[in-house]
C-alpha cells in the first residue's frame, strides 16, 4: 500500500487508513429513498429505532466528567439517573421530523428513537452530588469524587526492655 495522498497521484481506497476523503458505499448508485406508495410516503426501515449517542467520560482530580452529543434536543428530552446507586444512566429520544404529503426527501441520515447508555462508576463517586447541564447540544455530567484519604502520619516508637 502506497503511503502517498491521493492528491498527488494515488486514488483513494475504502480500507485506506491514510485516505483524506470519506468513502461512500453508495455512491453512483440510483437513490430511491422511499417506497412508492398510492396512499403516503413512509420513513424507510432503515431508520434506526435506537439512536447512537457519543458520549466521552474523563476523570480529573476532583470529579468523573461525561459529556454526551445530544444536538437538537431540549433539557426536557433527555434523562440523567443513578441506577442501583452506582449505574449512571444517560437516556433520551429523538423524534422524527413530520412528513408534509408535499415533500421529497432526496436523503435520511439524522437518526430518530431512543438513545440509552449506562455507565458503571467507581467507588469514589459521590452518587449523590451528580449535577447535569446542557449547552450547545453538549450534556455535561459531573459526578464528584470522594476526596482520597491522606496517609495518617506514621511515628515509630522505640520499645523499651
Amino acid at each position: 500500500m502506497s503511503l502517498i495522498p491521493h492528491f498527488l497521484g494515488r486514488r483513494s481506497s475504502p480500507f485506506d487508513p491514510f485516505a483524506l476523503e470519506a468513502w461512500d458505499p453508495f455512491e453512483g448508485l440510483p437513490i430511491r429513498p422511499f417506497p412508492s406508495s398510492s396512499s403516503s410516503h413512509h420513513f424507510p426501515s432503515e431508520t434506526s429505532s435506537f439512536v447512537r449517542t457519543n458520549i466521552d467520560w474523563k476523570e480529573t482530580p476532583a470529579a468523573h466528567v461525561f459529556k454526551a452529543d445530544v444536538p437538537g434536543l431540549k433539557k426536557e428530552e433527555v434523562k440523567v439517573e443513578i441506577e442501583d446507586g452506582s449505574v449512571l444512566r444517560i437516556s433520551g429520544e429523538r423524534n422524527r421530523e413530520s412528513e408534509e404529503k408535499t415533500d421529497t426527501w432526496h436523503r435520511v441520515e439524522r437518526s430518530s428513537g431512543r438513545f440509552e447508555r449506562r455507565f458503571r462508576l467507581p467507588e469514589n463517586a459521590k452518587v449523590d452530588q451528580v449535577k447535569a447541564a446542557m449547552e450547545d447540544g453538549v450534556l455535561t455530567v459531573t459526578v464528584p469524587k470522594v476526596e482520597p484519604h491522606k496517609k495518617a502520619h506514621v511515628r515509630s516508637i522505640q520499645i523499651s526492655g
